[in-house]
């Protein structure tokens, strides 16, 4: 009998190995041990700190409850998200001019799984076209997928924020606004160029708005729909975990337009397929508890969260301009993307600032080679630290 060879994939093994966290934690780890009696501030958490809001909470509770009894009690719920918490996605969209309809929106277990999955209904020949520095997800998925890339630079003399080139095609666009790691916004100018652009190529955009909730000023979309044609080039994926603090309870929604009609295919059809087949759904408890968000209530709560943090960005920012460092992001954003003083490495500063400072931020190298030389601090810390911290480095040369 011929024994028959397992191939793998081997895309995988074009990875690069990821040492950013373990090498910070490592290093902290070691400092720690080194000198146990100093506190160390983190500063380069990118989770949340405040607890779940109290609606939140009690419509979880009353969720659970109500799954304790023979007539409340739920079992497998539809794959793409229960009709009640589609619904207040579309008021919340309603609010801001953006029609849609139920079927358009797919409640899933956060923006960072979706982002990764939609390429499932996307042919490997298809080109990519990347920002630099750039979240992970982005990169990896398409190397496990074997696709061609291609890079945006993304760098100070463009705010953090490329645009499009039309030397360049591609058929997938990601983009990210606010941005992470670089917490630079997008303004409606700004994103019709891109809208532009992919209309033009017969491009998708796959527009990360896990931030939304943080952008403050009019003139910066929270929505890529808010943009003219938007619904015939774009998909949107949101997150709950920034915006109402669902880091550790898993719920998002991904916006597929049904006038996404490529090669005479609905991409909202590709995506229920994929979706039916290959996910269960997000269980019902964390669904009312996330209903609960756009409730007028929930609303007003989850905003004196995002407040609080972005006062934490804005003191971060005064100390930085004060000490004369340039940086982008803060303002509409929980990110700081600054620039290393004295042409320091970002590892060079990270070690700086745990040394005389013992604050710990995020190196930009650990996001592709546009990050090197920058540095990216968090808001998503307790104001004491964020006071504390900040008056540590200003004090440091």
């Amino acid at each position: 009998m011929e024994v028959l060879k397992l191939q793998i994939n081997d895309n995988y093994l074009n990875l690069k190995d990821s040492y950013l966290f373990s090498t910070i934690a490592k290093k902290v780890s070691q400092y720690k041990e080194k000198y146990p009696e100093k506190k160390v501030i983190s500063l380069g958490i990118g989770d949340v700190t405040l607890p779940l809001c109290e609606t939140v909470v009690e419509a979880m509770k009353n969720a659970v409850l109500e799954m304790g009894t023979k007539e409340g009690f739920r079992g497998y719920g539809p794959e793409q998200g229960y009709g009640f918490l589609k619904l207040a996605v579309m008021n919340y969209y309603k609010d801001r001019n953006i029609s849609l309809d139920e079927n358009e929106i797919f409640i899933s277990d956060g923006a960072k799984s979706d982002l990764g999955n939609i390429l499932d209904i996307f042919s490997q020949d298809n080109t990519v076209l990347i920002p630099d520095p750039v979240y992970p997800v982005y990169v990896d998925t398409n190397i496990m997928a074997g696709r061609k890339i291609l890079y945006m630079d993304a760098n100070e003399e463009n705010n953090f924020l490329p645009m499009p080139d039309k030397n360049i095609k591609a058929d997938i666009i990601y983009l990210c606004s606010p941005n992470n790691p670089t917490g630079a916004v997008y303004n409606k100018n700004q994103l019709k160029a891109w809208v532009d652009y992919a209309l033009d190529c017969g491009a998708i955009i796959l527009f990360d708005a896990a931030y939304e909730a943080f952008i403050q000023d009019k003139d910066c979309p929270r929505s890529i729909y808010e943009i003219e044609g938007a619904k015939k080039c774009a998909i949107e994926f949101c997150s709950l975990s920034k915006t109402a603090g669902f880091t550790g309870t898993r719920c998002g929604y991904t916006i597929v337009p049904n006038a996404l009609i490529f090669d005479n295919t609905s991409l909202n059809k590709l995506w229920l397929r994929r979706q039916t087949t290959k996910f269960n759904g997000v269980p019902y408890i964390i669904q009312r508890g996330a209903e609960a968000v756009f409730t007028e209530k929930g609303q007003k709560e989850i905003k004196e969260n995002i407040k609080y943090y972005l006062e934490n960005a804005r003191i971060i920012s005064e100390t930085l301009s004060k000490m004369g460092i340039w940086f982008v992001g803060g303002k509409n954003s929980p990110y700081i993307w600054l620039k290393c003083p004295n042409n320091m490495s970002s590892w060079e500063f990270f070690d700086y600032l745990l040394e005389n400072a013992n604050i710990v931020g995020t190196p930009g190298a650990g996001f592709g080679k546009n990050g090197e030389g920058f540095f990216r601090l968090s808001s998503f810390g307790n104001r004491e630290d964020v006071i504390k911290a900040m008056e540590k480095i200003s004090t440091i040369k």
